[in-house]
């Protein structure tokens, strides 16, 4: 599956669940990067997110490491967990 569609099928899955927001740990070659997802918009905390929402911020070649479900509202001085350190695999049940 692209990775296109793993975003989109996260994203859809906080449109349905606006209380929570998604930290995706990915890696891209040899580099990593976090991407939040809320209310059905994802943007890179650690790259630049271009301004049309038509550009995959999770790339097609990104590996998806682990998937972290928050509260709402994100603070990162103190973010409150749902559950950390999801598997792709395991989050597809969720969604």
């Amino acid at each position: 599956m692209q990775n296109h569609n793993i975003a989109k099928r996260l994203e859809q899955y906080t449109i349905a669940h606006p209380d929570e927001v998604l930290i995706v740990n990915i890696a891209v070659q040899d580099e990593q990067d976090k991407i939040i997802i809320f209310k059905g918009f994802s943007s890179s905390l650690i790259r630049p997110t271009a301004f049309d929402p038509e550009i995959p911020v999770l790339p097609d070649e990104a590996i998806v490491l682990s998937i972290d479900r928050l509260v709402e509202p994100y603070d990162p001085d103190a973010p409150c967990y749902i559950q950390q350190g999801i598997s792709w695999e395991k989050m597809q049940a969720l969604l």
